[in-house]
């Protein structure tokens, strides 16, 4: 999951467009990108993209658990061709458990398969951050969790600056405690500035750097730089293989730790070349 492109669910035209590009999957917005005056017509626009053709994975972002609309958006969403349910501002593992109990009771309403629909919380205030642990230990399908920067700054009156230096220790608390709940690596948060390109890919980079999976986009012009940066490029395949082949011809002669070209390679030197060659599709 490299990418996730979000688009207003109420507008058609931009809907279509998102579901037929290279993101790895899609989200279709109910929350900050729709009026309140628009909610709940927007709906059945968003339902009907599920049945669509599209190239990736189609997720809603529905309103948080504290809104007027979060019931109504998850009861009317979750319908066949849906893959998820973003859950933004999530501050409890109560908030998951509920919502994971709603789809949970829909999926078996409506004959879908149980827990077939991911649930991926956004974590966008301090007090997300403070109760990760317990919110990533909640017992639920969730998979993974996004970080969201926009929401976060706002909440603790924080500067978002272009090097998001400010953000490290909230992403990489992300990073450890998903590690740490045996889920997959989190997604970064969008890049806002979309007059600045490569502030966009450095976020890029920089995110798959400390761990994340995948990062947030909001213009289709960031999807071919987010799949770069959360792809390893040739040389680094190449490099990969030679560090594989070459550990396991001495593992065979009965060693255990190697150099080549200088670098001393041992079981996670080489198990991080092998994850490597996974992600590149070796």
């Amino acid at each position: 999951m490299r990418s996730l492109l979000f688009a207003p669910g109420n507008h058609a035209r931009r809907v279509e467009k998102a579901l037929s590009l290279e993101a790895d999957g899609v989200i279709l917005d109910l929350e900050d990108a729709v009026a309140i005056s628009e909610k709940v017509a927007t709906r059945p626009t968003v339902v009907g993209a599920s049945s669509k053709p599209r190239t990736g994975k189609l997720y809603v972002r529905v309103n948080g658990m504290t809104t007027d609309w979060c019931f109504g958006d998850i009861s009317a969403v979750v319908q066949p061709g849906l893959d998820g349910i973003i859950l933004p501002k999530v501050e409890s593992a109560q908030e998951l458990r509920t919502a994971d109990w709603l789809i949970a009771n829909l999926e078996r309403e409506r004959e879908l398969p149980i827990g077939g629909i991911d649930l991926m919380p956004i974590i966008e205030t301090a007090l997300g951050i403070s109760r990760l642990s317990r919110i990533l230990r909640s017992g639920t399908r969730v998979r993974r969790l996004a970080f969201g920067a926009g929401d976060f700054t706002l909440d603790m009156g924080m500067i978002w600056s272009r090097s998001e230096a400010e953000l490290l220790p909230f992403r990489s608390a992300c990073v450890m405690e998903s590690r740490a709940a045996g889920l997959e690596p989190p997604m970064d948060t969008v890049w806002a500035d979309l007059r600045d390109p490569d502030g966009f890919a450095t976020s890029a980079k920089h995110a798959a750097a400390i761990g994340f999976q995948g990062k947030m986009c909001i213009h289709p012009d960031q999807i071919a730089p987010c799949n770069a940066a959360f792809t390893p490029d040739e040389a680094t395949v190449a490099q990969a293989r030679r560090v594989v082949a070459a550990f396991d011809k001495a593992e065979a002669e009965g060693l255990a730790s190697i150099q080549l070209d200088g670098q001393f390679i041992d079981y996670p030197i080489v198990e991080r070349a092998r994850r490597v060659l996974a992600q590149g599709g070796h």
